[in-house]
Parts: C-alpha cells; structure tokens; sequence
C-alpha cells in the first residue's frame, strides 16, 4: 500500500529491524541515530522508563534536525518486574534465557513522536511472551551462535530465538521492535500519514 505525506520523517535509531519494519510503510525518511546513555533513565515503572528512554533518544536526535517528523522508540524484556537488559557477556545471556524458560515476560516498547513545531507524542505497546522450556542445551547453542548480545532479554524473535517461543498475546512486530500497526494509526490520527 501507499500512503500520501507532506512530512519528512527521520527515524530515530540504529536498530536494522526498527529500519526494515519502518521501510514497510513506504514513505521515504532517514535514519540518525542518538549518542545519550540509556542507563541515565531513572523511572518507577518499566513502562514509564521504556517511555521516557524513547524520548531522550529522540529528543537527541531532534537537536540535530529541523522541520522534521523524528519517531523514536526503545525496547525492554520485562520479568517478573526486573528489566533483562541486552546480556553483557556469554553467562548474563544464558541467566537471562533461563530466567524466561517455561515463563511469560513481556515485551514494551516505548515510541515517541516529535513533530516539526515541537509537538511530542509517545505510547507504550506491551506484548506477553510465553516460553516454552528450554533445555540447557539449546540455550548454550544459541548462546554461542552469538545472536543474543544486541538484543533486550538475550533473544530475537526474528532469528532463532523464533524456537523458544510457546505463544505471543499481542504484537508480534512489538517483540521484533517496532509496533508497526500502533504506530501508524497514530501517525494517521495526527494526520502526519494519509491513506
């Protein structure tokens, strides 16, 4: 499908698959990432934190641009209450993958908007994550493969990480890194988006 828009829009990150879900609305935009620390975030709850991680990368971004549409976002793994982080090293990847064997966890990404005159809009997309129960094996081989160390709680849906998931409840886009469905419906409520 196309869509008609008068806007520029720049995404704001560095992630390859934020990039190729965007691409699939067919607008033309660029990409420039943030240079903040994440980590500087402090919040009360996950959602609030996924949120306003998402705005300060697009905030950064947008000191660099002017006159366009900025989308932002930021992706956690949430268990139990306790942000699983992208693993450090081979051990907090294989901690992290146990943690969520034969559990549900869920997915947030915070998306923020930042219009040309200023206007910022954000939302969080939540999708719980089921996984089905991995043996110590499995998780070693994945492990190896390398795959885990870029990504919020140790595993990519759209790589192998495909294998240790039961059921999703919700988006499955989310989990990948972008609600690519949410997203759009807000882009056209704000009418930055045309059919």
């Amino acid at each position: 499908m196309n869509f008609t828009t008068n806007e520029q829009f720049v995404l704001a990150s560095a992630s390859p698959r934020r990039k190729e879900l965007f691409e699939k609305l067919c607008v033309p935009f660029e990409v420039i990432t943030s240079d903040v620390v994440e980590t500087t975030v402090e919040a009360n709850t996950a959602i609030d934190y996924v949120r306003e991680v998402a705005l300060l990368k697009t905030r950064d971004v947008a000191k660099k641009v002017v006159g366009k549409t900025l989308i932002g976002a930021d992706t956690i793994v949430v268990f139990e209450n306790t942000l699983l982080h992208k693993p450090k090293n081979h051990e907090e990847a294989i901690t992290h993958l146990q943690k969520l064997s034969n559990r549900m966890h869920q997915v947030m990404t915070g998306v923020a908007i930042i219009e040309p005159n200023g206007m910022e809009h954000t939302f969080v997309e939540v999708t719980n994550v089921y996984f089905k129960n991995l043996p110590l094996k499995l998780i070693e081989r994945y492990v190896d493969s390398g795959d885990p160390f870029d990504k919020a709680g140790g595993y990519g849906i759209q790589t192998d990480g495909v294998l240790f998931v039961d059921k999703i409840e919700g988006d499955y886009n989310n989990v990948v890194g972008l609600p690519l469905a949410s997203l759009f419906e807000k882009l056209v409520a704000l009418k930055l988006l045309e059919l």
